[in-house]
């Protein structure tokens, strides 16, 4: 049996139980916030002399900006609250488990829907719209751009599957280890950068995905278990560690990827990036006591309900709101000036302002995506008699690794790659954009089929 659940922010504030770490959601949203600003600062579109439409990077054309990512490059932030998150998820689910069954497909579902939800209808809309354009034989300038650049935000989707399918085994080494399981994956993304740039070991470097990521991950089972009682160490130790690491090896000032660099701290990983993700972590937890005194009041707290309720949806979306603007400024043959001149700044805030309409209007057509249907009157738990518990597990785990697989290839090759085959190299698999969204679609069903097929039935 179910109920619908339809209830607003004002509702839903009032309801927050005591236990709850207000704390937590707002860096949840803080976090995509600043993603979305950053993005939304750093677009330099320019029209060429044959006029076509390019978008370059702010920080490329003004390189001293780039120290700004050292605060703006604050995704490590939302990764280690995922980690709080998935705990206390996953520990839930097994203390409610009456027969000590596999709560891995019901957690994976759990866990999914709100960013699969949201994710697949971005997919549907945006590949209906390049399968109409091509039909149409429409296209150029900036409608390319477009389809070139605004799935680029999902490979933040895919490492976040990945880790929410990793959550069992680290939660479990973490509860036997505890510091010794992050500092394992700290050695091993060390290790990683020694045998890339000291030994010139091919391809080690993409190990680092992993590495880096599920360490700032682990951070948050650390946080769950009131474990970071000393954040300005973990703060100082990261700040001191990235900028001698900046200063003297081989890594760039900027903590997200610059056009035509020879080494990047974002795609892959380097051990830079995870003292960045560190000096975050330990800023950000260094400040939660007053912060957390501020969200009391009514009024703010209502305010980071009703932003968690639309972050995703956002998120998605801020990249085609930002193209459409300058598709407008097109046109209606708005001069865009150079990048980083005095013109240029003068018309940012515009920019920024008419963004920011759009991505509104864009989320109140797509919010209800973010938002379950329905919650279930009582919790969705595995039977160990099911008939699908001795395969529901593997069955799910290649849900989410197909779900994972697809968003990050649809990352690397837009949506116009749907009919320009082009493909793009993932761990030794070449995937093109339509067997992306064919490996999305296979594995939310998945996720979804396997992770209601095993609720119990009592």
């Amino acid at each position: 049996m179910t109920v619908i659940a339809s209830v607003g922010a004002r509702e839903l504030a009032a309801a927050t139980p005591a236990t709850r770490d207000r704390y937590v959601d707002l860096l949840r949203v803080a976090s995509l916030g600043t993603v979305v600003l950053g993005h939304w600062l750093m677009a330099a579109v320019t029209t060429g002399d044959g006029g076509g439409v390019e978008v370059g990077n702010l920080l490329a054309v003004e390189p001293r900006l780039q120290i700004l990512t050292w605060a703006l490059q604050i995704m490590p932030v939302f990764f280690f609250v995922g980690g709080f998150s998935h705990a206390l998820s996953h520990r839930s689910l097994s203390r409610k488990a009456s027969d000590g069954g596999s709560v891995y497909p019901a957690f994976l579902r759990a866990r999914l829907q709100r960013l699969l939800r949201p994710t697949m209808v971005f997919i549907g809309v945006w590949g209906a719209a390049a399968v109409l354009l091509h039909l149409a034989a429409l296209g150029g300038g900036l409608l390319d751009v477009a389809l070139r650049l605004v799935a680029q935000p999902l490979w933040f989707i895919g490492i976040y599957l990945a880790m929410v399918a990793f959550t069992p085994p680290l939660l479990r080494l973490h509860e036997r280890w505890g510091w010794g399981a992050f500092a394992g994956l700290v050695a091993a993304a060390a290790l990683v950068d020694v045998s890339r740039f000291a030994l010139d070991v091919p391809y080690v470097e993409f190990l680092n995905f992993a590495f880096v990521w599920l360490a700032i991950h682990q951070l948050g089972f650390l946080r769950a278990d009131g474990r970071l009682t000393r954040p300005y160490l973990l703060a100082g130790a990261g700040l001191v560690g990235a900028a001698l690491l900046v200063a003297f090896g081989p890594y760039p000032l900027s903590m997200v990827g610059m056009p035509g660099e020879k080494v990047s701290n974002m795609a892959p990983p380097t051990f830079a990036l995870l003292c960045h993700g560190l000096w975050l972590v330990g800023a950000v937890e260094w400040v939660r006591g007053p912060v957390t005194r501020w969200l009391e009041r009514p009024k703010v707290w209502r305010t980071v309900v009703a932003a968690n309720g639309i972050s995703m949806t956002a998120f998605l979306w801020h990249l085609s709101a930002m193209l459409g603007v300058y598709g407008v400024l097109l046109a209606l043959d708005v001069d865009l000036p150079t990048p980083a001149t005095g013109a240029w700044w003068v018309q940012l805030p515009l920019r920024l302002a008419f963004a920011a309409v759009l991505t509104a209007v864009l989320v109140a057509a797509f919010r209800r995506f973010e938002r379950p249907a329905a919650r279930p009157s009582r919790p969705s738990l595995p039977s160990r008699s099911s008939r699908s518990a001795a395969y529901s597990g593997p069955v799910a785990a290649l849900g989410v690794t197909l779900c994972l697989f697809g968003v990050l290839g649809l990352s690397m090759v837009g949506f116009g790659g749907l009919f320009e085959g082009r493909t793009a190299l993932l761990i030794a698999v070449q995937v093109s954009a339509p067997v992306a969204v064919a490996m999305t679609l296979a594995g939310w069903s998945l996720v979804e089929l396997i992770g209601r097929g095993t609720r119990s039935s009592a």
